[in-house]
This record gives structure tokens, C-alpha cells and sequence, in this order.
């Protein structure tokens, strides 16, 4: 099996009028692999992908595809494939013309269209739907049919926006573990975004983290978590999202809502302290503790979610404990945490505080 080629985007701008959607992204994607773009709304994914794809054209920068600078390339000679959040199905036409169109407007003969037809259904599990019209679909039946079309393009690189994000939750998991399943199978280079960073975690072998039309990180899924650059990748991964509190520091600690907190050799001025909802444990096993008077519970199975206050002025604080956890509004418990846990960040750049490790 051959592997789809690196995607490299050099300085890459994207501007309209005065306003900059994309601004002076540079990273390169690894051919192979899952790589996920990832950001809120208006961030700039969409439109990154469509600079690859050579939908939109650049305000600068260059785009290179397995070495090659495709930049002025027209799309259907990039050798990409693309899959949008619409399907952009033909609903006059039946599934197998879809997923054909593309090969008969480039008129693939008739034997090579069929075997590649025959090879897609096979790989999508959809052989009974091909003569049925979209209409006649279900969405994800109708997800598959768009796969279908890239796939027999037989293009090395795939670009996804937002495929998933018009199915329910069930379907949407269960499309999570196809595509990267599929992905692997054919080595694809796959481009996917999204705005939920549950997907991303799921799929991603790197995840490309945009701000603003900016880069604020790029990792894979657990560096991202564990070691996330910046308060807003520590609070954009993760659910629930990272607690972030303010300290006030004091030579070598911190003291939050009454409680002690270590910050060792830091002398950063205003820090803001972050700390998984899930590093949180029940009672005062772990060396450090914090006072919860919980406001809300949210109980997920699994596990429970309390949501409360630690002090005058500072913010909710969550914690994600295991199983059913039977404390009602107004209740005040003890939680406790191992200080390995904790990441600091400076409040005014929002960048992450390299420490040595926490003393218990």
C-alpha cells in the first residue's frame, strides 16, 4: 500500500479586504495520516482547506503537494479529493452516477469506472443502495455515497469539512471509526475539520489547532491534551473544558480561595493555574485540596460532573469524578488532586509556563 504525500503550506495568507480570514499559517502535514483542523467558528478551517483544494487562491504563501508547488495548479490537477459538509449529491441522479460523475467528465473508460465502483461499494458496504436516489438515503447512507466519489477519484489526498456534522450522535461515532479505518486502509492524506474537539481527539493523528486565522498549536491528540501550548488549547480540549483560576502569588506559592497551591521557582507575576475536572478526586486522598460548595450536578453514568464555587470571585470550578456522586446544590465537599497535575500559564500572553515538577 502507498501512502498519499506530505501537504506543506508556507506562509500561507488569506485575506479579504481589510479583514484577514488565514493569517501566515506555515505547517506541514504528514502524508498517511489523519490530520485534523480544529477551531471555533470563523477561525479559518474552512478556508485552509480550500486553499489546498485551490478553491480559494491565496493572498500569499505557497501551497506544495508531495514536494510539487501546486500553488497556481488548478484543482483537478492537484490530485485531491474533496468530501463537504452538504454532500453536494445530484438528486436526479442515482448513487453510482454520483459517485461515477466525476470519472465519465474526465471520461475514465467504462471497464475502469465500473472496477473502481465495484471496489468503492465494496469498502462502504453500500452495493444495495447504488440505484437509489439520494432522496431515497439516509444521511449516513448518503455520507457514504460522497466517500464513494472520493474514493474512486483515487486522488492520494482527501479533504473533509464538517462530514459528519448533519448526523446524530450515534451515527456520528459510529462514522468516526469508518473513516479512520478507511483512511488507514488506503493510506490515504487525509485533511478533516471540525469544530468539536471530541472528533478530533477520536480521529486525529495530528490535530492542528487555529485561533483568529492563527496557529496556536499543532500535536497529536494526547500532547495537545496533556501539554496544551496556550490557556486557550488547554481549555478547548478536554470535557469539560480545563479549569482555569487566577493566583495570586507569593514567593514560591499561590493562594487560591484559601487554598495552597505550589508554584516553585515561578516569578511570572499574574498566573493563571489550570486543572483537569478528571485530575479532581473525591475526599483528601491526594496531597493538595480544595473546598467545593457545589452549585450543580450533572450525572452522566459513567461518571459525574459538580459544578461549584471555591471562593469569593474566583470562577466555577468543575470536577469530572467517577460514578454516581450523590452531593446536592449547597452542599460543601472536600476534593483533592496530585500537584503533578496542575499547568500554569501566563495570564496577560496566555502561553504556557514551563516548572519543574510540583513537590507534594
Amino acid at each position: 500500500m502507498t501512502h498519499g504525500p506530505d501537504l506543506v503550506l508556507d506562509h500561507l495568507s488569506r485575506r479579504h479586504g481589510p479583514t484577514t480570514i488565514l493569517d501566515d499559517l506555515s505547517l506541514t502535514l504528514p502524508g498517511g495520516r489523519f490530520s485534523v483542523v480544529l477551531g471555533p467558528s470563523g477561525c479559518g478551517k474552512s478556508t485552509t482547506l480550500r486553499l489546498i483544494a485551490g478553491l480559494d487562491e491565496p493572498s500569499s504563501g505557497r501551497v506544495r503537494i508531495g514536494g510539487r508547488d501546486v500553488t497556481d495548479v488548478a484543482p483537478a490537477e492537484r490530485g485531491v479529493a474533496m468530501v463537504f459538509q452538504s454532500y453536494a449529491l445530484f438528486p436526479h441522479l442515482s448513487a453510482a452516477e454520483n459517485i461515477l460523475f466525476g470519472l465519465r467528465a474526465r471520461r475514465v473508460p467504462a471497464a475502469e469506472r465500473a472496477r473502481r465502483l465495484d471496489h468503492a461499494a465494496e469498502l462502504l458496504g453500500i452495493g444495495p443502495l447504488l440505484s437509489r436516489r439520494p432522496a431515497q438515503l439516509s444521511g449516513g447512507q448518503q455520507q457514504r455515497v460522497a466517500l464513494g466519489r472520493a474514493i474512486v477519484a483515487q486522488a492520494p489526498v482527501c479533504l473533509m469539512d464538517e462530514p459528519l456534522s448533519n448526523l446524530d450522535a450515534q451515527l456520528r461515532a459510529e462514522m468516526r471509526h469508518e473513516l479512520v479505518m478507511l483512511q488507514r486502509r488506503l493510506g490515504l492524506t487525509m485533511v478533516y475539520v471540525t469544530h468539536d474537539q471530541t472528533e478530533a481527539m477520536a480521529m486525529a493523528d495530528l490535530i492542528v489547532l487555529l485561533r483568529g486565522g492563527r496557529l496556536e498549536q499543532v500535536a497529536a491528540p494526547e500532547d495537545i491534551y496533556q501539554h496544551p501550548a496556550t490557556s486557550f488549547a488547554a481549555r478547548f480540549i478536554g470535557t469539560p473544558p480545563m479549569n482555569l483560576l487566577p493566583l495570586d502569588q507569593r514567593g514560591g506559592w499561590a493562594g487560591i480561595s484559601g487554598s495552597a497551591i505550589p508554584t516553585p521557582g515561578m516569578r511570572h507575576g499574574a498566573l493563571h493555574v489550570g486543572l483537569r475536572p478528571e485530575a479532581l478526586v473525591w475526599g483528601d486522598a491526594l496531597p493538595c485540596r480544595l473546598t467545593l460548595r457545589v452549585l450543580h450536578r450533572e450525572y452522566l453514568g459513567a461518571d459525574t460532573v459538580l459544578s461549584g464555587e471555591v471562593g469569593a470571585g474566583a470562577p466555577p470550578l468543575l470536577a469530572r469524578l467517577p460514578g454516581r456522586i450523590a452531593a446536592a446544590p449547597g452542599e460543601t465537599v472536600v476534593l483533592s488532586f496530585d500537584p503533578a497535575a496542575l499547568h500554569f500559564f501566563d495570564a496577560v500572553t496566555e502561553n504556557r509556563i514551563a516548572h519543574e515538577p510540583v513537590p507534594a
